[in-house]
């Protein structure tokens, strides 16, 4: 697989799982690193958890990246991926 096909299933993996973390944030406590802000549609959302133990998610939206620290968020997105 060249590196291009491997970073668009990354990206639209990620936009997938941002978009189930936003369902299930619903009208939940964010963290305060994570204010809402206009940013283009045409732009991926990739959610990335390093470590599954952590409460550290990193969110990346073109160039931009804001660390958000919520362990619930973490156990939410693993239970939308069946605990995989």
């Amino acid at each position: 697989m060249s590196e291009t096909s491997r970073r668009n299933v990354i990206a639209v993996a990620g936009a997938g799982a941002a978009v189930g973390a936003a369902a299930l944030m619903g009208g939940g406590a964010a963290s305060a690193a994570a204010r809402p802000r206009t940013i283009s549609a045409q732009e991926p959302l990739v959610a990335y958890v390093e470590d599954h133990r952590s409460d550290r998610v990193t969110l990346m939206i073109g160039e931009d990246e804001v660390v958000v620290r919520d362990r619930d968020l973490v156990t939410r997105l693993l239970a939308a991926m069946g605990g995989k």
